[in-house]
């Protein structure tokens, strides 16, 4: 009863998670594109108003018109109803801190601890996690603070922003199972995301907004570091979704170096967003729309997929993998049939019994799957296929040690149609 409520915990908690994060993005990345799509107005009226830039736009059959105001209207007092954007940020990061905690942080022997990676109990683990996250925003909160009003200022934090994300990135690879060690790192940008819109980003509109209603003249300071901080979290975006979604695909945190894929994936990702940031304002300008930047995050893309390519099923090692215990390869891997031919259910449920049962029975049913019997193997043989050959993400953390070659059995008993005997 308990795995199944925090099954339903963690699908409530995920769906109220993307639904929030579409909100804050969507909303992040209209007022970006408003802010380089702007241009001088025209209208003497407009002028005269205050209006410092416009945008026409067209939509749903009608057209738009938005003027921004450096400070205030002229022509008018500042309204009393004015539109907040902050909710999307923290209701994003309390449900996916949420998420983290019920999937990863609960199960934290499970999800954060991989021994082959690094052994720890998982009190440790926990504590790492929630220091990751704390850690990396001050640092970064720093960097911005110390450096981001000098000269080159916003080149220094940017080079030395991403210096802290790589090591951060390493680190977590090394410290952490694979699959918890990317989402980590997108969880730890997400929060100084969100963490520039609490501590910076909010606070400075608040501020500006009551000096020019006490009709004091708004303190610069509080503009330049919204703006800063907005930038910045637009370029994260990207980034940190990738890494949420990594977590779905065992191929790529598995094996080694995989905090470079990760890296290189989030650089191509940063990449790619910029080629649209600097779109919106050559639009504006007639310039050439500068495409270079998303082509080299493109060719990093398929570098990555170029790189981490698996080799064809004939050349894989007849050994166990080095990640699996002695006893338990040798024992497990003695039921593969040798060569190409198909295997045979009686060597697949060998390997099942082994790997897949400790946690696919009948006192635990992780996911609702149970694998103890010949037809419950015969009922879930997609999900098998699915979990063990396609997505490598099962088991998880590869705790019961299997190898390269018994995934290859199964993808042969699969694509000879699963026999049951």
């Amino acid at each position: 009863m308990g795995s199944y409520l925090l099954d339903w915990a963690n699908l409530l908690l995920r769906w109220a998670h993307v639904v929030t994060a579409i909100a804050w993005i969507g909303a992040s990345f209209y007022f970006v594109l408003l802010d380089n799509s702007l241009s001088r107005p025209d209208s003497e009226d407009l002028k005269s108003n205050g209006v410092d830039g416009e945008m026409w736009a067209v939509h749903g059959g009608g057209f738009y018109h938005s003027n921004k105001y450096m400070v205030a209207p002229r022509w008018r007092p500042l309204p009393e109803n004015l539109h907040w954007s902050y909710w999307e940020s923290y209701s994003t990061w309390l449900t996916g801190f949420g998420l983290l905690t019920v999937l990863y942080l609960f199960n934290a022997g499970s999800f954060l601890v991989d021994r082959n990676v690094h052994a720890w109990e998982p009190s440790a683990a926990i504590a790492a996690v929630l220091t990751f996250l704390f850690v990396f925003w001050v640092l970064y909160d720093t960097l911005c603070r110390t450096l981001g009003r000098g000269r080159h200022g916003d080149l220094q934090v940017g080079v030395l922003v991403f210096a802290l994300v790589v090591f951060a990135a390493w680190a977590a690879c090394h410290l952490f199972a694979g699959r918890a060690a990317f989402l980590l790192v997108g969880a730890m940008m997400a929060t100084s995301m969100t963490a520039n819109v609490f501590f910076w980003i909010i606070p400075g509109q608040r501020k500006v907004v009551a000096q020019l209603r006490a009709g004091q003249a708004p303190e610069a300071i509080h503009g330049i570091r919204a703006k800063q901080r907005s930038v910045h979290n637009t370029y994260f975006t990207l980034p940190v979704i990738f890494a949420m979604l990594s977590n779905h695909y065992g191929w790529l945190y598995q094996g080694g170096n995989n905090w470079l894929v990760l890296v290189s994936l989030m650089l191509a990702a940063a990449l790619i967003r910029h080629s649209f940031v600097s779109r919106h304002k050559a639009l504006v300008l007639g310039l050439r729309t500068p495409w270079e930047h998303a082509i080299v995050g493109v060719a990093l893309v398929l570098g990555v997929v170029v790189w981490r390519m698996p080799a064809p099923p004939s050349s894989v090692p007849m050994v166990a993998a080095t990640s699996a215990p002695a006893s338990a390869a040798s024992s497990a891997s003695a039921a593969v049939d040798a060569g190409p031919k198909p295997g045979t259910f009686a060597s697949v449920k060998a390997v099942i019994d082994q790997r897949c049962v400790p946690c696919h029975n009948a006192q635990i049913q992780n996911k609702g799957i149970e694998l103890d019997r010949p037809e419950l193997i015969k009922q879930h043989e997609q999900e098998v296929f699915q979990q063990a050959v396609v997505l490598r993400q099962m088991p998880l953390n590869n705790a019961t040690g299997i190898t390269d070659q018994e995934r290859d059995l199964i993808k042969r008993w699969y694509d000879a149609g699963a026999p049951a005997q």
